[in-house]
């Protein structure tokens, strides 16, 4: 979740930290993602493998169960790594409201 007291970085070491955090939200990220298209790539494996050999009524798509369940839980993710921060103008226009000069 994006800090939402955001500190204007003082100096380069302040700079850094905020760029070595940056990028492993990221990376962790990534690996999220991966598991996730592993993962459900071997379930939906599994299903196609089980349809074919039970013949008839076993063709109900059971994956996406867990396929969206977990997707909800990769974008809400994705999201507070990539994006919906709380920016510079959101801060100022918030201020603004509060001051009543809007």
């Amino acid at each position: 979740m994006a800090d939402p007291h955001p500190v204007q970085p003082t100096g380069d070491a302040q700079l850094r930290a905020e760029a070595v955090e940056s990028l492993q939200k990221k990376q962790a990220f990534r690996a999220h993602l991966t598991a996730f298209v592993l993962v459900n790539a071997l379930l939906f494996v599994i299903w196609l493998v089980s349809a074919i050999t039970a013949g008839g009524g076993a063709w109900f798509p059971w994956f996406i169960f867990p396929l969206f369940g977990w997707g909800i839980g990769l974008a809400f993710h994705g999201r507070a790594v990539y994006g919906g921060g709380i920016t510079e103008a959101d801060i100022q226009r918030e201020m603004n409201r509060l001051r009543g000069t809007t």
